[in-house]
């Protein structure tokens, strides 16, 4: 790609975007607003680094002819320094621009409903399902992220087999988007009396939360039925019909919420999760990056089809798609996954740059 034409096209764009920003009128739709504000932003952040980028190429070649013209050797000598500076930010700054090429998805600024099942292992891996919550609550509570559980199906062990949770705060889908699929963990089970190592597997999804305006529900196509809620091994919780479940007649997708003990905050919340599945649903269909990378999100839970390894012997995390492995799994587990989420998020957009220089 070359870069300063591609730098000189933005250009030319903000200039445009810069004529529609001041038209009084924009305000009025809200929607585009938005867009539009997102936009300019972005446009000014790639063309303030493109201006950065032309003065280091104008700094090599004003160095180079320095060292070819000048007769004075301590001139020469300081140009040769000058340009050894420049050709040594230049890939940096390169690098910089075409991560900056990519605009910003709207969807990382969404909410999300973070799904966490138990797939192969029986107990060891709901007991997993939980630590897996209690990391990314960890991870919420140091970015300052809200959360709240939706449903929780606890096992008589202490641990999951399903747990729901809506998590807002800021860029929290473009921060955890990624973490989409099978994880796997190999450890010894409490349980396991002989001390014998075990692999499990727990499926994550991360789904972006849709508002209202994002996805069209004809009440047609959704069931309602109320129930009474039910605990672990089926006890009853309570004796009023509070339970809510949705069917989704044209997609097939059930969703069943209890937690709250008034019908209505179940009906809520049952609501915006069915919204999120279905706003996923549509985007996937849409976005071929968002559909190559949903084919990979849960699978069937398989061990094989794991995206992460928690190798607690090793101490050792490592994600598959990047093949990156850090170490410190107690501190990982806490919520201390930046480095991996960032290598995550660095290594997607430049698949995307791949595809846009194509």
């Amino acid at each position: 790609m070359d870069l300063l034409k591609k730098l000189d096209e933005l250009d030319a764009r903000l200039k445009v975007v810069s004529e529609i920003v001041q038209d009084p009128d924009l305000v009025k739709d809200k929607k585009k607003y938005k867009e539009t504000m997102s936009e300019y932003g972005h446009l000014n952040e790639v063309t303030e680094l493109g201006k950065e980028y032309r003065k280091i190429l104008q700094g090599i070649e004003d160095s180079k002819m320095m060292i070819t013209a000048e007769d004075d050797p301590e001139m020469k000598e300081m140009a040769r320094e000058e340009l050894k500076e420049l050709e040594e930010r230049l890939p940096h700054m390169e690098e910089q621009i075409k991560l900056k090429l990519i605009p910003p998805d709207p969807l990382d600024e969404k909410n999300i409903i973070l799904e966490i099942r138990s797939a192969a292992g029986g107990d060891e891996a709901s007991l997993f399902v939980r630590d897996m919550w209690e990391m990314y609550i960890h991870l919420c509570e140091r970015k300052g992220w809200k959360y709240e559980n939706v449903e929780a199906q606890e096992t008589e062990v202490g641990g999951f087999n399903k747990i729901v949770t809506q998590i807002t705060g800021k860029f929290v889908y473009g921060t955890l988007r990624w973490e989409s699929g099978v994880h796997r963990v190999q450890r010894v089970p409490a349980t396991e009396a002989q001390g014998r190592l075990q692999t499990s597997t727990v499926t994550v999804a991360v789904l972006p939360e849709a508002e209202e305006a994002d996805i069209d529900i004809k009440p047609g196509d959704v069931r309602v039925d109320v129930m009474r809620a039910g605990g672990p091994g089926g006890q009853c919780v309570n004796t009023t019909d509070s339970a809510v479940r949705l069917t989704h007649i044209p997609t097939g997708i059930v969703v069943i919420q209890q937690d709250q003990k008034s019908q209505i905050k179940n009906k809520e919340k049952a609501w915006e999760v069915l919204r999120a599945r279905l706003f996923d649903l549509k985007q996937s269909q849409l976005d071929a990056e968002r559909s190559s990378a949903r084919k990979l999100m849960v699978g069937n839970g398989d061990r094989s089809e794991k995206i992460r390894t928690y190798n607690y012997p090793q101490d050792r995390i490592t994600d598959h798609r990047i093949n990156m492995s850090v170490h410190n799994l107690p501190s990982f587990m806490m919520g201390n996954m930046d480095e991996m989420l960032d290598a995550l998020n660095v290594y997607a957009k430049e698949e995307q740059f791949k595809e846009l220089d194509s």
